[in-house]
């Protein structure tokens, strides 16, 4: 009987590429949905300033920026493991067993992965010193990404 072999981690140039093609997706989202919120409160004369324009507090844009961000990538997590970034770059989130991450474990991953961006970025780059390249938000949520195999690689699995 044969084990299977753990997929092997993907490097970080390659999490950022699919982080940054994952973030030109979700910017639109966010400015969508602060421009819901101002046009609705324009609609109820709530907050216009004295040129007009309606104005909305910073930390109610940011808690919406959080909440759209964390959605996204929690619809995603949940439904395939994958977000559209981790998709075209090959990687799978899943918990540390091998299963697909609970409700519990992406709400824990969001959270600590604003906390990893918050201290300039640190928990993100942990994954360069840590053995088992996770980042802090990993640790915290009892998950980890994967590198899938390629077509090249699915198709001929014989050993070399």
């Amino acid at each position: 009987m044969t084990e299977d072999k753990p997929l092997p981690y993907p490097a970080l140039p390659r999490r950022l590429a699919a982080l940054v093609y994952d973030i030109l997706l979700v910017l639109p989202l966010i400015m969508t949905c602060v421009a819901l919120v101002m046009g609705v409160r324009s609609l109820l004369g709530l907050g216009p300033a004295d040129d007009g324009t309606v104005q909305l507090d910073a930390n109610l844009v940011r808690v919406l920026g959080f909440l759209t961000t964390a959605v996204f990538f929690s619809g995603f997590w949940l439904k395939s493991g994958q977000t559209l970034g981790m998709q075209a770059w090959r990687i799978k989130l899943e918990a540390f067993d091998g299963s697909a991450p609970t409700v519990r474990q992406v709400a824990l991953r969001c959270l600590g992965a604003a906390v990893s961006a918050g201290c300039l970025g640190l928990g993100y780059f942990w994954c360069l010193v840590d053995g088992h390249h996770r980042y802090w938000h990993d640790y915290l949520s009892g998950t980890e990404l994967r590198l899938l195999p390629g077509k090249k690689q699915r198709v001929h699995n014989a050993p070399e």
